[in-house]
């Protein structure tokens, strides 16, 4: 049996989801972003215990297949944009969703922007720019090698698309004190 649990954005959420499953005896197979493969049907007891314990951690079981499959779109767009060692955004975003989702681009567009009230593409811009804030604060990377591993075609877009979302220029993010960093499943 599988479920769809919304808010998983990272590994941390994966290892607080399965400490949760070990702690009510639920036993699973696998375990990434956004789903969980329970082995065996668990009561509708055991099922609403989960429920209240992960909303109570920040997290949502997914009833319907809507929210679902805009929850899988958010999840790979989160691993294609933190994950480093993944990065494929040399390739276009819709081919990406087609063949791991199995569906349609325009169907998809279509179906995150009635659930999410927002498009894909400014989604990915969001995790982009929140990606880019990290990266900055580290203060690890040049402007130029934090455009690049973003995908981005040159430094001036990166920073046009980073003043237009935050309301500062690079410069101006890391001068300031206060950090001002979205969770990424606040994004």
């Amino acid at each position: 049996m599988d479920i769809y649990i919304k808010n998983m954005v990272c590994d941390r959420c994966i290892l607080v989801v399965r400490q949760q499953l070990d702690k009510l005896g639920l036993s699973y197979k696998n375990t990434q972003l956004g789903e969980v493969e329970l082995t065996g049907n668990p009561s509708a007891e055991k099922m609403q215990e989960l429920r209240s314990n992960l909303k109570e951690l920040g997290f949502d079981l997914l009833d319907d297949k809507k929210s679902t499959t805009v929850e899988k779109i958010k999840n790979i767009i989160i691993q294609l944009i933190h994950n480093v060692d993944e990065v494929e955004l040399n390739q276009k975003l819709s081919v990406i969703l087609e063949e791991k989702m199995k569906m349609d681009y325009h169907y998809l567009t279509g179906l995150f922007s009635a659930v999410e009230g927002t498009t894909i593409e400014k989604y990915v811009i969001l995790q982009r720019i929140e990606k880019a804030k990290e990266l900055l604060s580290y203060d690890e990377l040049s402007l130029g090698e934090i455009a690049a591993r973003l995908g981005y075609s040159s430094v001036q877009h990166l920073s046009q698309q980073f003043r237009k979302v935050t309301g500062l220029t690079t410069s101006q993010f890391k001068q300031a004190k206060e950090n001002q960093r979205k969770p990424l499943d606040k994004v």
